[in-house]
């Protein structure tokens, strides 16, 4: 009796530690989605015979967003950065974490260590100092406003990319790899045959690590561009300035589903590989 007693209370103890966890959730994550969603639907009516104003179910941030060309051009403007960008980091980061995941090139992961460094500096002086380095290069945003933005989100954001890419090859299953090694394949066969598809939850991961941030991003564009470029973080960040709650929380619900696709896109490849992990060959 003592004994369930006591697992009891336990249990009941382990259960108040989640406490912390809710309220931060609802305070912070919950509360904050509500209220965009609130504003996004919503619009403000103004009654001249009272002379006040009503907030009414409306779909007119809707519809401002998708009659408004500009905020279209920002979108894709914003997606096509987001794809260029990630494509990059993609590209340079895959071989750099194939080679840092050897044990016998990196045998105490301190490579790994200088690589994800840059992550601990502030990103607002990083992007100072690539606009500096840049500028000194001949190239800045007056004149090279798209090359010097991309080369500034690829800067910030190859560590995302690194990270979690070397995580995965660092669990890669080498008898997979000698096994294809010794039934003939060439080494593009065992890289695009059993390399990549054991790579894929690490691959989908850096992706999202990359593309969505690169997207809602604004102080490196600003800051690279000089101006002349325009994310959809940008955008958003200057509806909330210029007090236009509806439109600017449109555009945060945009970005929100954006995330959510992606997350549902990643589980489904982390669970599909994790079944599939011992059938590449």
């Amino acid at each position: 009796m003592k004994s369930n007693k006591v697992k009891r209370f336990f249990t009941l103890q382990r259960k108040y530690l989640c406490i912390p966890y809710i309220v931060f959730f609802i305070l912070f994550i919950f509360a904050p989605i509500l209220i965009i969603v609130f504003y996004a639907i919503t619009n403000e009516v103004y009654d001249a015979a009272t002379n006040t104003t009503h907030i009414v179910l409306s779909g007119q941030p809707f519809i401002n967003f998708f009659t408004d060309p500009s905020k279209i051009n920002v979108l894709f403007v914003s997606l096509f950065i987001a794809t260029i960008t990630t494509l990059i980091c993609l590209l340079i980061g895959f071989p750099l974490a194939f080679f840092l995941a050897d044990k016998q090139v990196n045998k105490n992961a301190v490579l790994v260590t200088l690589f994800v460094a840059p992550m601990w500096i502030n990103f607002v002086l990083r992007t100072g100092a690539t606009r500096d380095l840049l500028t000194w290069f001949g190239i800045n945003g007056g004149t090279h406003p798209y090359l010097a933005t991309i080369i500034g989100m690829v800067q910030n954001y190859l560590p995302f990319v690194i990270l979690p890419l070397y995580t995965t090859m660092t669990k890669l299953d080498k008898s997979q790899i000698e096994a294809a090694r010794d039934l003939g394949a060439n080494p593009t066969q065992v890289f695009f045959k059993n390399i990549i598809p054991q790579a894929v939850p690490g691959i989908v991961s850096a992706c999202l690590m990359t593309f969505m941030p690169t997207m809602s991003s604004y102080v490196i564009s600003d800051v690279l561009s000089e101006g002349k470029i325009t994310l959809f973080g940008n955008y958003i960040e200057l509806e909330f300035t210029n007090k236009a709650w509806n439109d600017g929380s449109f555009m945060a619900l945009i970005m929100l589903l954006f995330i959510a696709v992606a997350m549902f896109i990643s589980q489904k490849f982390g669970k599909d590989d994790e079944k599939e992990a011992g059938t590449s060959w």
